[in-house]
């Protein structure tokens, strides 16, 4: 009986974001597999395959048995956007089995159940807070978790690219599908970190305001350097690619320009939160928002490399990848010990 109470205040408390694991992850053992570290990556993939399964069994029952709370977080400005962490979790688990086994045909399932969600997640979200009557100031409003939007748009063309070399027919509709995808994660990217740059920097930034979805200002245009890199790796099957090259050559290193002059910005203000006013630095989901940034950015310098064919590079993914491995473990270890803690004091306060 404890069990099951348990598990319903798990699934009623369940954090909308939590997907979040499956992209790190499976950023994470791309990164390593491109760099050669196959069974490490290989680990990681299984892994991502039960925390992927367990993840939407929890996701399913709060949709069923908790509906108006979850309804209630889907259309909220704070708790709206970690719901976008479903599709990109969906895309980066799928290009993640591409990539390292081949398997086409879950990952073309897994690209359709992306796409459903991000229709789905997209309107109800951006629906819902435009007609909202009694809407928060941008100072509460926003965060950068609102950019997991971007991310997941970029995620599917991603994914969408990678199969597009498994596809007989329809090859050139796939393949523009997936560039208009791109162009429109760019959109989201300006138009939202716009907000977030002001809100950094003519706001008023109180210490517990600095959370770890910030990260995802980098993260966002590290999958976009990643989305055009594809594209760009994928461009000779499309007469219509290769005329935008030289466009999208151009466009994607903007983006991992900008993702690399936000790596260290983010370090220094995590410094300053954490070492010189000493804000405690507890296990938190949202910590994951750090994880995946570290591990895309590896993966995407990696193929940025190779579709722009500047193999000096690749000097940055094999330093990068040991930071964002730290990074993934602590995280990990943290989770570990948080479930540990949390279920100890549940049992013992029943």
């Amino acid at each position: 009986m404890l069990t099951l109470n348990l598990l319903k205040y798990t699934v009623v408390n369940f954090f909308s974001g939590y997907f979040a694991f499956i992209m790190a992850t499976g950023a994470l053992s791309i990164a390593l597999h491109l760099l050669g570290i196959e069974s490490l990556s290989i680990s990681l993939l299984y892994m991502n395959t039960a925390a992927y399964i367990f993840l939407w069994i929890l996701t399913i029952l709060r949709l069923v048995y908790f509906f108006p709370k979850f309804a209630a977080d889907i259309t909220s400005h704070e708790n709206g956007p970690g719901f976008f962490t479903l599709v990109a979790g969906t895309c980066v688990y799928g290009s993640q089995l591409i990539i390292l086994t081949e398997n086409v045909q879950i990952a073309k399932y897994l690209w359709y159940l992306g796409i459903f969600l991000w229709v789905i997640i997209m309107y109800v979200f951006f629906t819902a807070v435009t007609i909202r009557k009694h809407k928060p100031a941008l100072v509460e409003g926003i965060n950068g978790a609102w950019l997991i939007a971007a991310v997941a748009t970029q995620s599917i063309s991603i994914l969408g690219t990678l199969l597009s070399a498994y596809v007989l027919h329809g090859n050139d509709i796939l393949l523009f599908g997936t560039l208009c995808m791109f162009l429109l994660g760019c959109m989201l990217y300006l138009n939202i970190i716009t907000l977030i740059f002001y809100r950094f920097t003519f706001l008023k930034l109180k210490l517990s305001d600095l959370t770890p979805p910030y990260w995802i200002n980098m993260g966002a245009v590290a999958i976009t350097t990643l989305a055009g890199s594809t594209l760009l790796l994928h461009a000779k099957e499309l007469p219509f690619l290769i005329e935008l090259t030289p466009f999208l050559k151009g466009f994607t290193l903007f983006f991992w320009i900008t993702g690399t002059w936000w790596i260290p910005l983010l370090f220094i203000l995590m410094i300053w939160r954490h070492l010189y006013h000493r804000y405690p630095l507890n296990y938190d989901p949202q910590l994951w928002g750090m994880a995946f940034p570290l591990a895309m950015y590896t993966t995407s310098t990696f193929q940025l490399s190779k579709a722009l064919q500047m193999p000096f590079l690749l000097v940055i993914p094999k330093i990068m990848i040991f930071i964002a491995g730290a990074a993934w473990l602590a995280i990990f270890l943290g989770m570990l010990y948080h479930f540990y803690v949390n279920s100890k004091e549940y049992y013992e306060s029943k």
